[in-house]
């Protein structure tokens, strides 16, 4: 049996079976796509896992890491694609024997599908040559990323164009001629589209914001989850369930905080301060020193800095008839260390995180004593218990330390 009564078999086996023309045409075309697309699926399968399986085999072999890139950008899944595609391509003269005026649209899809599946291809390339370079003490603090962008968008210009051509029939030169020509008019009409295209490459390339990430745009009065990224606009469903439209554009050309890095992190900062009234910051003297001795959490601590004031003082013979003199322990100081112990034993703060409290710098209403922790829990509801359940205890916990909170009032307001 050759090869043109192969593909003609069904035709054949139904025109014997005295049915009419159209039927026997139309099942043997639906037939042979259904076999070649069967068999196209099954050579991707095998030479896919092929591909992967040569490279996972080759990649620990060789001494650097750039081949394990290539795999984790799934150049072998793409390269793997080609060779069914390649496969149909060779095919669709035979598939199409009883339609020819469907040839060759067929056959310009499927040159379209390779420049793509060859961009994907590239792009996984360019992608395993960024990640490599930033391996590199010596490219470390340099812009691959834009640099790789710059390819990735000349690559896309290429393969837009070379579909272009393919599509119409017309080579290259004529088509890029032909743009040069009308790209005024173009500019002028398409200029919001254009924006919005180049805004959603560049959103993409750089990951900037994804389905589902929490932005903040003040601008545009943006606070919650994006549900939707398209050509021209970018939907956020604020937490109050109203929606906000965003140009694409705006994305690149203005400044928003996305939330992601907090999501994908292992907590949630939590960053507020607690305004001590500066002339309730005293020296600490004996009987208030011991009293302090009886909270668990800064006992241990007392007594050690104790220990090394008074050895400090004595190898210097300082005067305690004056506080000022020597070293000596301050309510503020003790307090401090407590809400950092406190924090630091506070089941729902991460304490492989960054957990710390600090002083800032005096402000008309006090000093600030600022507490900088990450909790564990990240929705926002239970996140807001958390930091209230924090600031109930320590606020109640300042007179304890013979401090004072600011707030004002009259008296406040008189002597001010």
């Amino acid at each position: 049996m050759d090869t043109q009564k192969l593909f003609t078999f069904i035709y054949d086996y139904i025109k014997g079976q005295n049915y009419s023309e159209g039927v026997a045409i139309y099942a043997n075309l639906i037939v042979l796509l259904i076999a070649v697309s069967i068999i196209a699926f099954i050579i991707d399968f095998i030479v896919r896992r092929l591909l992967i399986s040569l490279a996972h085999r080759i990649a620990p072999k060789t001494k650097n890491d750039f081949d394990d890139f290539l795999i984790k950008n799934k150049l072998p899944q793409n390269l793997a694609h080609l060779v069914p595609t390649f496969f149909i391509e060779q095919i669709t003269p035979h598939l199409f024997i009883h339609f020819p005026q469907f040839e060759v649209g067929f056959l310009k899809a499927i040159d379209v599908f390779l420049v793509i599946l060859i961009i994907r291809v590239i792009r996984s390339i360019l992608q395993s040559v960024r990640d490599f370079l930033k391996t590199l003490p010596a490219f470390r603090d340099k812009p691959i990323d834009s640099y790789i962008q710059v390819f990735m968008i000349f690559i896309w210009m290429i393969g837009i164009v070379s579909a272009f051509s393919i599509i119409t029939e017309k080579s290259i030169v004529a088509f890029v001629t032909t743009l040069g020509a009308l790209s005024a008019v173009i500019l002028l009409i398409f200029r919001d589209t254009i924006l919005g295209f180049v805004a959603s490459i560049q959103v993409s390339v750089n990951d900037m914001v994804r389905i589902g990430d929490w932005i903040t745009m003040e601008k545009y009065g943006a606070d919650g989850d994006v549900v939707e990224i398209n050509l021209a606009t970018v939907k956020v469903q604020n937490f109050d369930k109203t929606i906000t439209t965003i140009p694409t554009y705006a994305l690149i050309s203005d400044s928003f905080k996305n939330w992601r890095g907090m999501n994908e992190s292992d907590g949630r900062r939590i960053k507020r301060a607690i305004l001590i009234k500066a002339h309730s910051i005293h020296y600490l003297n004996n009987e208030e020193i011991e009293e302090l001795k009886k909270i668990q959490l800064v006992s241990n601590y007392i007594d050690h800095r104790q220990k090394d004031i008074e050895l400090f003082n004595e190898k210097r013979s300082a005067d305690k008839s004056l506080f000022i003199n020597g070293r000596n322990l301050t309510n503020i100081g003790v307090f401090r260390k407590y809400v950092e112990t406190y924090l630091e034993r506070h089941p729902a703060i991460n304490e492989n995180m960054m957990i710390m409290s600090r002083q800032l710098a005096q402000t008309p209403q006090g000093v600030p004593i600022e507490i900088y922790a990450f909790s564990k829990d990240k929705v926002w509801k239970n996140y807001e218990h958390i930091m209230g359940d924090i600031f109930d205890h320590l606020l109640a916990a300042v007179p304890y330390f013979y401090l004072e909170t600011y707030e004002l009032n009259s008296f406040d307001s008189l002597r001010s």
